[in-house]
């Protein structure tokens, strides 16, 4: 079956990086367009980056645009969430998402303070 399982959050303090990973099984992954998504507590679950099947673009929302990157390694059917410059306003639940799929991994929980 479908299934995506992420890994590499953390405590880590302001200006800090993390890594965050999702594995994807049960699909062809290098077929699909893959999301990140975060949800911080009492918030909405918000689209943080895309990137595409065919082309590999990346989009990015504006709040993480220029310190976050995505990327994926299609031979291990992994996505990738570069975080660099990390502010304690980027403190959530980080999820990866098989759009057409309707797929979510567990989540993997990143908090970032002093």
């Amino acid at each position: 079956q479908v299934q995506l399982v992420e890994s590499g959050g953390g405590l880590v303090q302001p200006g800090g990086s993390l890594r965050l990973s999702c594995v994807a099984s049960g699909f062809s992954f290098s077929s699909y367009t893959m999301n990140w998504y975060r949800q911080a507590p009492g918030k909405e679950r918000d689209l943080v980056a895309t990137i595409r099947r065919l082309d590999g673009t990346t989009t990015y929302a504006d709040s993480v645009k220029g310190r976050f990157t995505i990327s994926r390694d299609n031979a291990i059917h992994t996505l990738y969430l570069q975080m660099n410059s990390l502010k304690p306003e980027d403190t959530a639940v980080y999820y990866c998402s098989a759009p057409r799929l309707g797929a979510w991994g567990q989540g993997t929980q990143v908090t970032v303070s002093s």
